[in-house]
């Protein structure tokens, strides 16, 4: 489970130092998503859990009409989107919880959308209700979540190599598999007046390591952000040489082509305001 305590502290502080990988991690992911939101007519875009930007700002440069907000709970990660977005008149970035942030002046989103960000809310009934509260009549929604984690071997390959299997947490617990149900989601999403809803299954190479030396890399990217970061960092020092040796063999599996990058799946959701 990753809370938003962790969110606001040390995870956030940590994906914002290394936002250049998670772009580069989540890259084929951002391009679909972009692909995806050409099917919906918008002048005013809502980003949740919009991190370090990646996605606001690639919506931002292609649609220069478009107004487009990033709201996320992380500081850093905020700061980071803020510094990347500053020559974007047209991109703006807020330190708020999506599931009380209300837009100024009036304005009310005409698209919503989240690249993996909708997974960590507490209370995902009342996040969804309050977007639709504020959203324009009619208004879009499109995010991408994760699917299951026994379909996604980016993470459990890595997890397997730890000394001892980390509890699974409950299935509804935020955190990066809150969302892998597609009819728990689906029931979240009509409650809260969301409707017109489709999951498109989406499969994609997650990078891992790239550069003049991808397995190095890899290893790093594992032991900062990856999946199994935090678990890692609490290893005695015998315990995490022999897991980094670990992690060192699983990246020289699964390079190919000057990349490390195992397979990740994930939902896109599309719906509509009722």
């Amino acid at each position: 489970m990753t809370d938003a305590n962790e969110w606001q502290g040390p995870v956030g502080a940590s994906w914002a130092t290394h936002w250049r990988r998670t772009d580069r991690s989540f890259g084929p992911l951002t391009e679909h998503l972009l692909k995806r939101s050409r099917e919906f007519a918008f002048d005013d875009v809502l980003d949740v859990g919009c991190g370090a930007g990646e996605l606001s700002l690639a919506l931002a440069r292609g649609r220069p009409g478009v107004a487009v907000t990033g709201v996320d709970i992380s500081p850093d990660l905020i700061a980071a989107a803020h510094d990347r977005g500053a020559h974007l008149d047209n991109a703006r970035f807020e330190l708020a919880d999506a599931a009380e942030w209300n837009p100024a002046g009036g304005a009310a989103p005409e698209l919503i959308v989240s690249r993996h960000g909708v997974m960590f809310f507490a209370e995902p009934d009342d996040a969804f209700e309050h977007l639709a509260r504020i959203a324009a009549p009619g208004a879009g929604l499109l995010f991408s979540c994760f699917r299951d984690r026994s379909e996604n071997p980016f993470f459990t390959e890595a997890a397997r190599l730890l000394p001892q299997v980390e509890p699974a947490p409950r299935p509804d617990a935020p955190g990066p598999f809150a969302f892998a149900d597609q009819g728990r989601v689906a029931g979240i999403l009509r409650r809260a007046g969301w409707t017109g809803l489709a999951f498109e299954p989406f499969d994609f190479a997650m990078v891992a390591g790239g550069g003049e030396d991808p397995v190095a890399d890899a290893v790093e990217y594992f032991s900062a952000i990856g999946p199994v970061a935090r678990t890692a960092r609490e290893l005695t020092f015998d315990q995490r040489e022999r897991f980094i040796a670990r992690l060192r063999e699983l990246a020289e599996r699964n390079l190919h082509g000057g990349l490390v990058a195992l397979r990740a799946a994930s939902w896109i959701v599309t719906g509509r305001k009722r």
